[in-house]
């Protein structure tokens, strides 16, 4: 039977919360919206009147999609240029979901979201329902098909695989900002020591440039090596100008809730860096600069008041 009006809008009102669960679950705003746009599709199939619980039936049949693309993801990743990060979402788009809770901002942070890559799909997707949603480890188990006991086993694992022994630190909007004008006067300041003082002493730097843009496949790992490599990224060159279609304007903001480097030329987001902070200082730089992952910040920073750079130097 064709979808009624009342069917199509209780579809939309699930809209945000399933577009939520589906980036968490796969790290890609794109894979979440075909995620999202197929389960209408099986919901437009399905005999309605027979659900007894909508929302439920929703999450369920999302979740598996989910679980699928997972799977084949591991594989596609296999063959993937460089480095693997998550599409970072900037601040204020919808797709994050709810931030109500420590927890909730915690599992969408694009720090989570890269440790997560860490997980079997059943333990990414057992994490972010009872994590960021919620959810009771009983209606868990009912749509991954387990045991409750099963569902609270792996919950417990996927916990202890995420923490990675760092105490995140949460910064509101305004503390982010002053980290990351800290951190581009010392990145640009042309010197390595004001950068030194700012990273612990284990700190990591990795890009993503998806073999499209230039982007080193091993980490730079350690204060020094970090900071040498940043000073050289911050040196204005013809080239750079050249490969990003123009010089950069940089402009301080937040993605996945953390502090980050927006790079933008002519209106179009060309790099997204995310700084994961802790007390020590930032001990992550995570630099997405593949353009096929920047097309929705991209959207994005088009509605956004973002006001003047902080550094149009390039």
């Amino acid at each position: 039977m064709p979808l009624t009006a009342d069917d199509v809008d209780r579809f939309e009102a699930s809209r945000p919360r399933l577009e939520a669960i589906a980036y968490r679950l796969l790290g890609s705003a794109a894979e979440a919206e075909d995620a999202v746009q197929e389960t209408f599709l099986r919901w437009q199939a399905a005999d309605i009147d027979r659900i007894e619980v909508h929302e439920a039936w929703l999450t369920k049949v999302l979740t598996n999609l989910c679980l699928n693309q997972l799977t084949s993801a591991r594989a596609r990743r296999e063959t993937y240029v460089g480095r693997w990060l998550p599409e970072p979402l900037l601040a204020g788009d919808p797709m994050l979901g709810p931030a109500d809770t420590a927890e909730q901002r915690e599992s969408v942070s694009y720090a989570v979201l890269t440790l997560m890559e860490r997980l079997s799909p059943n333990e990414r997707a057992v994490y972010v329902l009872r994590e960021a949603f919620d959810y009771p480890h009983r209606e868990i188990a009912e749509i991954l098909d387990l045991t409750e006991a099963a569902s609270q086993q792996i919950f417990h694992r996927a916990k202890k695989h995420v923490a990675d022994g760092k105490a995140r630190t949460e910064i509101d909007a305004a503390a982010a900002r002053r980290i990351v004008e800290e951190f581009l006067a010392a990145a640009t300041s042309g010197r390595t020591e004001p950068l030194v003082r700012l990273l612990t002493e284990d700190a990591i730097s990795v890009g993503d440039g998806g073999g499209k843009i230039p982007a080193r496949t091993k980490a730079f790992e350690g204060a020094v090596a970090v900071a040498k490599f940043l000073r050289g990224l911050f040196k204005p060159t013809e080239a750079k100008r050249t490969l990003v279609g123009g010089p950069p304007e940089i402009y301080a903001w937040t993605a996945n809730g953390d502090p980050a480097v927006v790079a933008v030329v002519d209106g179009r987001v060309v790099a997204i860096m995310c700084l994961e902070v802790t007390a020590e200082g930032i001990t992550a730089l995570r630099n997405q600069v593949n353009p096929d992952k920047l097309e929705r910040a991209t959207a994005q920073w088009a509605l956004a008041d973002h006001g003047e750079p902080l550094f149009d130097g390039f």
